[in-house]
């Protein structure tokens, strides 16, 4: 049997109230995931447990690797069965792992299979959890709709097609698909493809010879993302950089268009103009912005070059550009251009300098308009999420957060919110029962609720 228990992560009597009795039933906002929205159209049942549990995953991809599991077994030519089972054998000894609750909390919730993880049991869970799939059609609506799920935010390029999301609503699921704004592929000019992805959004829009026709561009697909529903953009870097004259990022275009590589110089100034272009229009259209900033990404240029970008070679960077983040968010502010910004920081030794940088430029015009956005990518832990909510009360609000996403590609990710609501309420409940705060139940429990959802139903104006 698991053991995972119903007090799982709640020491305390008050901390299960509050999950039990306020967080628990409460609905799932994804308004940053990497879900296909030609999946969720497709809608088409699975064969077996490892289309849904480890295709595409590169958490756990990277877990197998570090247990020196050779890549036949991951991404390479073995069978599903065989890479499902390898996965089990690493997953029974990864403890304080992340991937080790979250993966039998899915079981558990998907399946209703309660065997634990392990090289043991790996054979049996595969023949129950495929016996299941089988008798239940399980799809990727049924897996959204089972999770309580309302809003669906998917990750799209500004090239992308968005016809998708038009036929995607005529299905009338019982919830919303909606594609967030996404530019990297344009702004990352120093890429091999550049110019293959600048291609793509001619076809979308117009010829791009210069800075004025790609700005131009870039509007009009925005307006188009706002025809479907987007309320959401997202931006990724490893850091932010300096913001210079509209002229350099111009001359800069201009010269890849012709053929030429950019330098570092050169690709710092042009990423520096966009980011500020790019928030300034969000401002414009009031579509919130996502930051991702501390990523350092591609660092094993052989396996890059194997198996494409989001394969499990990205890590934390020690980057600290937060005297240009505030020379940036200053500037927006100045000329009326700050949009509603989450700031997701995956380097926890920024948080406090983040947090502290934020109140400098909140505002009436929303309940917490900049946000520390929840515990990313490597942090997104145990310990990730006890130190986030520590650093957000001490230096910020908890009553304006909004809350957990899934930022993943798997369906049987939506357990990740009530890992996170579990310690969220067991946070609130040691301080109640150590006397550090209210002990109203009732008045807690509606932070609670609203920090599970009600906050960012109301930021992204649903």
């Amino acid at each position: 049997m698991s053991y995972i228990k119903n007090n799982f992560l709640l020491t305390n009597k008050t901390a299960e109230r509050l999950y039990f009795d306020y967080a628990k039933d409460m609905p799932i906002f994804d308004y940053h995931c990497h879900l296909s929205e030609y999946q969720i159209l497709e809608n088409k049942q699975f064969n077996d447990i490892f289309e849904i549990w480890l295709a595409g995953d590169h958490y756990k991809w990277r877990l197998m690797r570090n247990y020196g599991i050779d890549e036949k077994y991951i991404t390479g030519n073995a069978s599903n069965k065989e890479k499902f089972i390898t996965y089990c054998t690493v997953l029974g000894t990864a403890f304080g792992n992340p991937l080790y609750h979250w993966s039998q909390v899915e079981l558990k919730e998907y399946f209703n299979c309660d065997l634990e993880i392990n090289a043991e049991n790996a054979e049996a869970i595969w023949n129950e959890c495929n016996a299941y799939i089988a008798k239940n059609k399980v799809t990727p609506k049924s897996l959204i709709e089972s999770s309580n799920v309302t809003h669906v935010f998917t990750t799209n390029e500004v090239f992308d097609d968005l016809a998708v999301f038009d036929k995607i609503a005529k299905k009338e699921y019982k919830f919303k698909v909606i594609p967030a704004f996404r530019a990297d592929k344009i702004m990352n000019i120093e890429a091999a493809r550049y110019l293959e992805f600048l291609g793509l959004l001619e076809k979308a829009t117009h010829k791009i010879n210069n800075i004025d026709d790609l700005e131009n561009a870039l509007e009009m697909r925005l307006e188009e993302f706002l025809r479907v529903g987007a309320r959401a953009s997202d931006i990724a870097v490893e850091c932010v950089y300096d913001v210079p004259a509209k002229e350099e990022a111009d001359n800069v275009l201009k010269s890849v268009i012709a053929g030429k590589k950019p330098s570092v110089q050169d690709t710092e100034i042009f990423k520096g103009y966009l980011t500020y272009f790019l928030m300034g229009l969000y401002a414009e259209y009031s579509v919130s912005t996502e930051l991702h900033i501390g990523a350092m990404r591609n660092n094993n240029a052989k396996m890059l070059e194997k198996l494409g970008l989001d394969t499990g070679f990205d890590s934390i960077s020690d980057t600290n550009s937060i005297s240009r983040l505030s020379r940036l968010m200053d500037r927006l502010n100045s000329d009326g251009m700050l949009p509603k910004l989450i700031i997701f920081n995956l380097n926890p030794k920024m948080n406090a300098e983040i947090i502290s940088l934020m109140g400098c430029f909140q505002s009436s015009e929303a309940r917490g308009k900049v946000q520390y956005g929840p515990a990313w990518w490597f942090l997104d832990n145990k310990i990730g999420m006890e130190k986030h909510l520590e650093d957000l009360t001490a230096a910020g609000h908890i009553g304006a957060f909004v809350g957990m996403l899934t930022d993943s590609r798997s369906l049987l990710s939506y357990p990740r919110h009530h890992y996170f609501r579990r310690i969220l309420c067991n946070y609130l409940g040691k301080l109640m029962e150590n006397g550090e705060m209210t002990a109203n139940l009732d008045f807690v429990g509606k932070v609670v609720k609203d920090v599970c959802y009600n906050n960012a139903i109301k930021y992204f104006n649903i």
